[in-house]
C-alpha cells in the first residue's frame, strides 16, 4: 500500500524545537507575509484541485515550522512542513521530481502530497465536515493513533467518524501525546482563519 508505513509511523510532534528561536519566527513572517503562497497554491491545485484553499496548507506550514525551510525537530522532521526523512524518500520515490528535502519548494509539494493520501484514506473513516481535522491529526500524530481513537470512540458508544468523538476519547488512547494533536489541529484552524481574513 503506497506510503503504509510511513503514514502509520509519521511522527511530527508539535510544538518542535526549531533551527530559529521563537522570538525570530514571528518576524520572518511579518516581513514577507506572502513567503511560499505561489508554491502552496501550486500543490494545493495539483494535488487536491481548484477549488480547494490552498491557505489550510500555508496554515500547516506555519503550524509546523513558521515557514522555516531550516527547521528541523527533535525526532529529525525536516523543512516547511516538518517531513520526516523516511516519509519524504518514499514520497519522492512516486514522484521523482521532488529531489531534495531541504529545498523549500520540494517540502511543500511532499508534505501537500501526503495530505493527499491521508484526505483519500479519511474518505471512508469520517463525517466529510471533520475530514479535515482527521488528515491534519493523522498529519501529526500518525494515522495509527487515530485510528486508535476511533475504536476507543466506538467502545465508548460515539461516532468515530466525528472529530468531537475523536477529541472526547483522547485521554484514554494509550501513548498518544494528544494535548500536542488537538492544539496542532487547532492551531491550523486558526491560522487558517487569520489568513483568510487577509484576502
Amino acid at each position: 500500500m503506497l506510503l503504509a508505513s510511513a503514514i502509520a509511523s509519521q511522527v511530527a510532534p508539535a510544538p518542535r524545537e526549531q533551527t530559529a528561536t521563537s522570538d525570530q519566527r514571528p518576524t520572518i513572517l511579518r516581513r514577507n507575509p506572502d513567503r511560499y503562497d505561489d508554491t502552496f497554491r501550486k500543490y494545493s491545485k495539483r494535488y487536491f484541485g481548484v477549488g480547494f484553499d490552498w491557505r489550510l496548507f500555508k496554515a500547516q506550514g506555519m503550524a509546523e515550522s513558521n515557514l522555516d525551510s531550516a527547521a528541523s525537530s527533535w525526532v529529525g522532521a525536516r523543512g516547511i512542513m516538518q517531513l520526516m526523512p523516511a516519509t519524504f524518500h518514499e514520497i519522492s520515490s512516486k514522484n521523482p521530481e521532488m529531489s531534495r528535502i531541504d529545498d523549500p519548494e520540494w517540502n511543500i509539494a511532499a508534505g501537500v502530497y501526503y495530505d493527499r493520501i491521508l484526505w483519500r484514506l479519511w474518505a471512508a473513516d469520517s463525517i466529510e465536515d471533520h475530514r479535515k481535522e482527521f488528515m491534519l491529526a493523522s498529519y501529526n500524530a500518525g494515522r495509527g493513533t487515530i485510528l486508535n481513537a476511533q475504536t476507543m470512540a466506538r467502545l465508548d458508544s460515539l461516532d468515530h467518524r466525528s472529530w468531537p468523538a475523536i477529541e472526547a476519547v483522547a485521554p484514554k488512547v494509550r501513548r498518544w501525546r494528544y494535548n500536542e494533536t488537538l492544539g496542532y489541529v487547532r492551531r491550523i484552524d486558526s491560522l487558517h482563519a487569520k489568513l483568510l481574513k487577509r484576502r
